[in-house]
């Protein structure tokens, strides 16, 4: 990821965690957008890395920013903010008819939970959904680096998830940080030749998690309405989206 060498100014002030006063914010040369086609898109970077403890990436999350890999990053786009960070309320979700089949469809899914590592079980799954959900994007031409490098390298506290069937078949992995006030998903992968939404299962069970753990918000990344394949997240009632740099609720209209 380039950037230029110009530190940018961040309105984050009021966080106080350790090492945080110390980050700076870059922003990234102009790329094309993956989202909407025919625009450019920009990043802020957080840096340096490894100043970007769990503790400093709760706070940073907080504020709109997301991890891949080691870079810790947010939307900082020239001429559209269509990007918009979302959180799912744990507490208050209720769950439509049709995620409630989902959830229904796969209750015989076993999830563990473990420490990032490779497995040649999740690379080869990791292609299957790449190539199927995503053909053409590039990420369906991913090597062995390219993919330790984006879901298995972090200095934050995460974890990886595996589904499984009672006889031990794998259906379905996500990658999650662990926050002060919620969970992250990071990205989810799973069998393309599944049917019954098991996308939606993910996020549901994810939600779950967070109840358990009596953690309030479930992290989604960014919505984009006018996107097609990052639009669902407003599926997720009652959520907030962060704007002008305040958390506020969801209205679709």
């Amino acid at each position: 990821m380039a950037v230029t060498a110009k530190p940018e100014h961040a309105d984050m002030t009021h966080l106080t965690e350790p090492g945080f006063h110390t980050l700076q914010f870059y922003a990234t040369a102009i790329y094309p957008c993956s989202y909407l086609p025919g625009l450019e898109a920009r990043s802020q970077v957080a840096a340096p890395t490894h100043l970007i403890d769990a503790n400093v990436y709760s706070g940073l999350v907080d504020q709109g920013f997301r991890r891949s890999g080691l870079f810790t990053y947010r939307p900082h786009c020239d001429h559209c903010n269509a990007c918009l960070p979302i959180r799912v309320d744990t507490r208050r979700f209720e769950a439509t008819r049709s995620q409630r089949r989902s959830w229904k469809r796969h209750a015989d899914l076993l999830a563990h939970e473990m420490p990032l590592h490779w497995k040649n079980e999740h690379f080869e799954l990791y292609q299957r959904y790449q190539s199927r959900r995503h053909p053409g994007a590039g990420m369906d031409e991913d090597s062995h680096a390219q993919y330790t490098q984006f879901l298995l390298t972090s200095r934050v506290d995460s974890c990886l998830v595996e589904f499984r069937l009672p006889d031990g078949t794998l259906q379905m992995v996500s990658m999650i940080d662990r926050l002060e006030n919620g969970l992250s998903s990071v990205y989810t992968f799973f069998d393309p030749d599944v049917p019954g939404s098991l996308g939606t299962y993910g996020i549901l069970w994810q939600i779950e998690r967070c109840r358990s753990l009596d953690l309030p918000w479930l992290y989604l990344g960014y919505w984009i309405e006018q996107s097609r394949k990052m639009a669902y997240k407003s599926q997720y009632h009652p959520s907030q989206i962060l704007k002008n740099g305040n958390w506020t609720d969801l209205v679709i209209k």
